[in-house]
């Protein structure tokens, strides 16, 4: 397993698949309190003709660090990634957290992304006031519990709880100044505004049972996105692990014109 320090931490990261490609590699990047392993799926599948890149962002599986306290300072550490391993031109294929963290790294490198994948994410968090102190309020139940209630609801109704509980443990081993500190992040996050201009030809694949991010406000950030192309898929808010090959299968769709 390669790894990379930056700024105090030891990224641990993935780079497979073929670099004699013309399309530009893609650049896997995980939620809240997951890992690169969210990607296994489709990594397996287009390592087998294109460059992948994906790693644990600081302080979260493999890889070491806390610190950060903004969205944009998570970009920073994936843009020394890739400067490190001489990525110029990329796809970042973003989830949740991380579909965050592409939309920052678009707006700062705009000539670096290609095309871009955002999988059950949003560009601002919007919720009612009852929601917001709801949420607030979550902050202050013990942090097993706080880690507990917030993966449980990713998933849609049916999925396997044994699945589910193995992700809660997982979660729960990702220390909690990085996950109380990132949780404020996401909510802070917010480049709405911004939107129109990502000029990059965007996919934005949601679940449709998210209760999470629910999927009308990434419909009402498509409608600012110039160049959107909107799909609804029949699960949670942990699209990845719980449609994989059906993720996977738009990713092809929506990659095909550039591969």
């Amino acid at each position: 397993m390669p790894q990379l320090e930056v700024d105090g931490a030891v990224l641990a990261y993935d780079d497979e698949g073929p670099r004699d490609g013309t399309a530009a590699p893609l650049v896997f990047i995980h939620g809240w309190t997951a890992d690169r392993h969210r990607w296994d799926h489709q990594t397996a599948h287009f390592a087998e003709r294109r460059r992948v890149v994906r790693l644990d962002l600081r302080g979260h599986g493999e890889s070491t660090g806390a610190g950060v306290r903004t969205i944009g300072e998570l970009a920073q550490d994936v843009t020394a990634l890739l400067d490190h391993l001489e990525v110029d031109r990329f796809v970042p294929v973003g989830h949740s957290m991380g579909g965050m963290i592409s939309q920052t790294l678009a707006l700062a490198h705009p000539d670096r992304v290609e095309r871009m994948v955002l999988v059950n994410s949003i560009g601002r968090m919007t919720y009612s006031r009852g929601r917001g102190l709801l949420m607030a309020a979550s902050t202050l139940v013990p942090f097993k519990l706080f880690v507990a209630a917030n993966i449980q609801r990713a998933f849609a109704p049916g999925y396997p709880r044994e699945r589910i509980r193995e992700y809660v443990r997982s979660s729960a081993g990702t220390p909690r100044e990085v996950v109380m500190t990132l949780y404020g992040a996401m909510r802070a996050f917010d480049v709405l505004d911004r939107a129109g201009e990502i000029t990059a030809p965007t996919l934005m694949v949601h679940g449709y049972h998210d209760v999470q991010l629910p999927a009308g406000q990434m419909l009402r950030m498509a409608k600012a996105y110039p160049d959107a192309e909107v799909r609804i898929i029949d699960a949670g808010h942990e699209l990845p692990v719980e449609r994989p090959a059906e993720l996977t299968a738009a990713l092809d769709r929506f990659l095909a014109p550039a591969a």
